[in-house]
Formats: C-alpha cells, sequence, structure tokens
C-alpha cells in the first residue's frame, strides 16, 4: 500500500507555516487597504467553465487539468486557477448588481499536472485579486502596484515588472495574419508545442521558453505595432500612471500569457534570480471573459501571485522575518492534587488569550523544564505542594533563570503586564 503523498505535493509543517501565515497576513491586510474583500470559491468546478474560459487551445486545457467524472457522470476538474471561478461567482450570485466595480480576492489551493520543480508543484497555493465592472486603465496600474506592495511588506526586493499590450479581438485578428506571415515559412523549426500552436493560438508561440523558438520569433513585429487607437490609448494611460506613481517597469513586446481571455494589459512580476521559472505574479485585463461564461459584458481586471513562488524566492534572499510563534507558559506540576491545580490554572491562562501548554505524559519535573526549554516557552509556572498550601506558584522566567513566588489570583496580571497584547 502507496501510503507516500502524491508526487507534486506538499505537507506544510508546523516548522513552516508561521511562513504562510506571515504572508497571508500581510495579503489580508494588504487588500483590506486597498478594498478588496475575501471570496471563497469550490475547489472543483464543471470542466467546461474552464474549456470556455480559459481556452480550449491551451496547455492548462489540453494538459494539465485533473478532470474526472463523478457518479451523476457530470464532468468536473480540480480547479487549476482562480479568476474563471470568481467570474463564475460574480455571475451566479447576482453580484453584478453591486457598486462597480466588485473588487474581490482569494487565496487558495490549486491543481495543474505539470512537472514538479522548485516553487511550482501539482497542488499549489494561489493569492489572487480580480476588479470586475471597469474599464478604467488606473485598475490596471493598481493590479500590478498591490502585488509590488506585497512583496515589499513581506521583505524581497530584486524583483523586475514586464508589460505589454495584446489588444482587443479587432487588434489581434490583424496582428494574427501578420505573425502567421511571418511563422509559416518557419513552421518545421519550431518545438512540437509551438507547430500545434501555430493556427490554433501562434500568439502562444511568443511566450515558448524554447531558445531556438525564442531565436526564431526574434525579428517578429512588436503587436503594439498593430494596436487599434483605443487600445493604444488605454496602454498609454496605463504606463502614464505607472510613471506617475514611481513604478519602474519594462516594455515586453513578446509576453502574452497562457490564457486566452486576457485583452489590452498583460504582465509579468519576476525574479531574475530564481532562474528559468522566475515568475512569481502575472496578470492583465480580461475584458471578455465576463460575457464568455454567460454574464452580462463587463470589463474586468486581475492578478495572481503563486505563494510557494514567494517563499522560495524570499528563502533566495534573506528568508522570511517573522517572529516565531512560541508559548506564554508552561504549567509544571508534580502529579496528585497538584497536577488538578495545574489543569485549573492552565485552562484559566487559555480563557485569558495566553498560549500556555501543561505536561500529558506524567513526566519529573526536570522532564518537564526541558520540555519547556524545547518549547522556548517564556515562563514555567510550577505548581508544588508547599506552594499549594499558601496558594501561590513560583514562576521562572526561562530567559533569565529568575524565580518568583505569586498568588494564584494574580498569574495572569504576571504573565501579562499592563499594555502588552495577550496570546502573543
Amino acid at each position: 500500500m502507496n501510503v507516500r503523498r502524491p508526487k507534486g505535493t506538499n505537507d506544510i509543517l508546523p516548522e513552516d507555516t508561521g511562513k504562510w501565515q506571515f504572508i497571508e497576513a500581510r495579503i489580508q491586510k494588504l487588500c483590506r487597504r486597498y478594498g478588496y474583500q475575501e471570496i471563497r470559491t469550490p475547489i472543483f468546478e464543471h470542466t467546461e467553465l474552464f474549456a470556455r474560459g480559459i481556452g480550449e487551445a491551451t496547455d492548462i486545457v489540453e494538459k494539465e487539468m485533473y478532470t474526472f467524472r463523478d457518479r451523476g457522470d457530470r464532468s468536473l476538474t480540480l480547479r487549476p486557477e482562480g479568476t474563471a471561478c470568481v467570474v463564475r461567482a460574480f455571475i451566479e450570485n447576482g453580484l453584478d448588481s453591486s457598486p462597480l466595480p466588485v473588487k474581490l480576492y482569494y487565496l487558495g489551493p490549486m491543481f495543474r499536472y505539470e512537472r514538479p520543480q522548485a516553487g511550482r508543484y501539482r497542488q499549489f497555493y494561489q493569492f489572487g485579486i480580480e476588479a470586475i465592472g471597469s474599464m478604467d486603465p488606473f485598475l490596471d496600474a493598481e493590479m500590478i502596484t498591490l502585488p509590488i506592495e506585497l512583496y515589499r511588506a513581506c521583505g524581497l526586493d530584486g524583483f523586475q515588472v514586464q508589460i505589454n499590450s495584446i489588444g482587443c479581438l479587432e487588434c489581434r485578428g490583424s496582428y494574427r495574419d501578420t505573425l502567421l506571415r511571418h511563422l509559416e515559412g518557419k513552421a518545421d523549426q519550431f518545438c512540437h508545442n509551438c507547430q500545434s500552436r501555430l493556427h490554433r493560438n501562434p500568439l502562444r508561440i511568443l511566450d515558448c521558453k524554447n531558445p531556438k523558438c525564442r531565436e526564431l520569433v526574434e525579428e517578429v513585429p512588436p503587436i503594439t505595432d498593430y494596436l487599434c487607437p483605443e487600445c493604444a490609448d488605454h496602454f498609454g494611460q496605463v504606463k502614464g500612471y505607472l510613471d506617475q506613481l514611481g513604478v519602474a517597469y519594462e516594455p515586453n513586446p513578446k509576453l502574452v500569457r497562457g490564457f486566452d481571455y486576457y485583452t489590452k494589459t498583460v504582465f509579468e512580476i519576476i525574479v531574475p534570480a530564481l532562474g528559468a521559472q522566475n515568475a512569481i505574479g502575472a496578470g492583465g485585463r480580461y475584458d471578455g471573459l465576463v460575457e464568455e461564461i454567460g454574464g452580462k459584458p463587463q470589463p474586468a481586471v486581475g492578478f495572481a501571485v503563486g505563494v510557494e513562488r514567494l517563499i522560495l524566492a524570499l528563502g533566495e534572499q534573506s528568508g522570511i522575518d517573522y517572529a516565531e510563534a512560541r508559548p506564554d507558559a508552561f504549567v509544571a506540576h508534580f502529579g496528585g492534587r497538584t497536577k488538578a491545580r495545574a489543569v485549573e490554572i492552565v485552562t484559566g491562562l487559555r480563557r485569558t488569550g495566553l498560549w500556555a501548554e501543561l505536561d500529558y505524559l506524567g513526566r519529573s519535573l526536570k522532564a518537564q523544564m526541558k520540555a519547556a526549554d524545547r518549547l522556548k516557552c517564556k515562563w514555567v509556572v510550577i505548581v508544588g505542594e508547599e506552594e499549594l498550601e499558601q496558594n501561590t506558584v513560583k514562576i521562572r522566567n526561562m530567559a533569565t533563570g529568575e524565580e518568583q513566588g505569586v498568588s494564584l489570583d494574580q498569574i495572569g496580571a504576571f504573565l501579562t503586564p499592563a499594555g502588552e497584547e495577550q496570546g502573543t
């Protein structure tokens, strides 16, 4: 019997969850400041949602989705990304009747069948935000500045912002013809994936990471030369806002992203030190997706950040500077009636908001003190027979080794001096 975790998945152990909680807390704080509210969607959806939303000719839909039939013979898919799910929820729950734009964020597991590598897994966690209901170019700029603020709040630097515009359907139709004229004569020189994309989704060839393919598209004219006046103006305004906000960026005419739903602005945030798989966040505008999924036409823009990729990038630098959680107090006892009183004390401390631990293994006082040290407890409350007669306990400061007698009704006040926050 195979009882190991499936390939491409991870156990996030208690020694690491502090890093995740550190990042999640900053996500929640940042979204609150920008006015984004959390939404939680199902982990699996009807397969058609992703086929229509992401695009049937994309790698994700063709090769990477975890799709299965349930007992009702319905085709369901574990969500490979969050945007289509949020848009489906927006339509189904009538959120278009709310004040626009509707600003939402999500954080949770996604699933893609791909080759596991550093920071990229088959079950991975993604944070994303979506703003639905506005064409304002400033929202595009906001989608770029918000993840930058997140990275800086987490202590990350050395990242770069790359932006492009892939225009609207009208722009892309004209550019597609030009692209095919440049590429068809070289079709047999491209990798297998690009050959299959040539007539179905030729823009994706521009984004191929194969060195030979990148060389073959080097002379292709940029799509920004083919933007219609509306799209060109929109992109100019996005760049103007970024300049106004002091956000450094690099235009990348080969940046197209891997989902069919994108329109106009697309962007990636990369950390060059991570090597070939260096993207830690990406997004763009998707003005046709709401209508494609079945809702009334609504412009929209969003981005997503891979949490594992962010943790990896932070680890490549100085790591994550978070306060390690440790118990406030360990209540030690000698068994018998001292344990009964210790149970009362530990329960009372927990009710006041302190993190208090107790011996569950019947160990000696010496072994309990060692356990408290291993847990890095700040204090040890010692309940002895003699102290019990006097309604007191001894409290040891584990940093200094100093001990002090404290009455039973003053333990909580002693461990939490006035002005200090409980439970930290």
